[in-house]
């Protein structure tokens, strides 16, 4: 069965910019998970640009850029926003997150790494955080 896997943007960032102690973990979780197949969307995108961006680093920019162009592009259409603005209803989340997340529904990814807790609920079973200690 392949594993599509929809990155939340928190991990882009994390992985691209090495904040640490996340930078590592996801490299490791990664290196553990070579069969997923990495899935973003144009949302993961235009978060991630904004503080490169306005910082005038077109070095970190193009880094994005290189780096995106290389994972599974999911698009957001019409369907997208309906189920975002019923999650974002029923679980009272962010819109950028109720998007995020009925991306990854409706392109039916099997899993939606995240260092975000609040959204295990809507996410349900998709739903991985990368940084929470089993006792957490």
């Amino acid at each position: 069965m392949t594993r599509l896997v929809y990155l939340d943007t928190c991990c882009v960032i994390y992985l691209l910019e090495e904040v640490q102690p996340f930078s590592a973990l996801i490299r490791q979780h990664l290196a553990n998970n070579l069969d997923a197949i990495l899935c973003v969307s144009p949302l993961v995108r235009l978060e991630s640009l904004v503080k490169p961006s306005i910082d005038g680093n077109q070095a970190l920019v193009e880094d994005y850029e290189i780096f995106l162009a290389d994972q599974q592009w999911l698009t957001i259409d019409d369907n997208i926003f309906t189920r975002a603005l019923n999650l974002r209803i029923k679980h009272k989340i962010k819109t950028p997150d109720a998007l995020h997340l009925a991306t990854a529904i409706e392109n039916h990814c099997t899993e939606f790494w995240t260092n975000d807790s609040r959204l295990n609920e809507a996410a349900k079973h998709l739903a991985v955080n990368l940084f929470q200690t089993p006792s957490q």
